[in-house]
């Protein structure tokens, strides 16, 4: 299969935040950046395979710094890294100031996507040829990360079942220790 540079899955997507946006504190609702960011996600994912593009995971989103009202928040994503059927698109949030012009990162985010078929079945998806060395240390820590999910998720699997067998004295014993491994 053919595989296409990182540019050419690049998105850039702007929205100014609007009242209905806010939270109860007046800062702009973590779940309105969200959705941007999977927005964001599926644009560049859906460019880089040529399909339609579903969430599969969100990696760790950290908040850095509130979001106001008024502020125009900037979502630029690329694919970063690619497996057979699923792509990881590592998005940067900013928010500026319009009146200011001060402009700041306030979140870095990284989505897996999945493209799928006609039949919603997840589909093979070109190569990714990461050309700058940044896109090139960006591949590589998402070739890390995905390799050290599937360590931890084996590692995890193997001590839940462990609790599942335990008896009750046992679990009572786990309840109360400060770490479980």
């Amino acid at each position: 299969m053919i595989s296409h540079p990182v540019s050419q899955s690049r998105v850039e997507m702007a929205q100014i935040m609007q009242p209905n946006d806010a939270n109860f504190l007046g800062k702009v609702f973590g779940g309105r950046i969200l959705e941007m960011i999977d927005l964001c996600a599926y644009a560049a994912s859906s460019k880089h395979a040529g399909r339609i593009c579903v969430t599969a995971s969100f990696d760790r989103v950290d908040f850095h710094e509130p979001i106001n009202l008024a502020e125009l928040v900037t979502m630029v994503g690329v694919v970063s890294f690619v497996g057979r059927t699923s792509m990881e698109v590592t998005i940067e949030i900013y928010a500026q100031n319009l009146q200011t012009s001060d402009k700041r990162h306030t979140n870095t985010a990284r989505v897996t996507m999945v493209a799928l078929d006609a039949n919603g079945k997840p589909v093979p998806v070109p190569g990714l040829l990461p050309e700058t060395r940044e896109e090139k240390l960006r591949y590589l820590d998402g070739k890390l990360r995905r390799e050290l999910r599937s360590k931890q998720k084996a590692e995890f699997d193997g001590l839940a079942a462990r609790f599942c067998e335990a008896s009750d004295e046992e679990l009572d014993v786990l309840l109360r220790s400060e770490r479980l491994i």
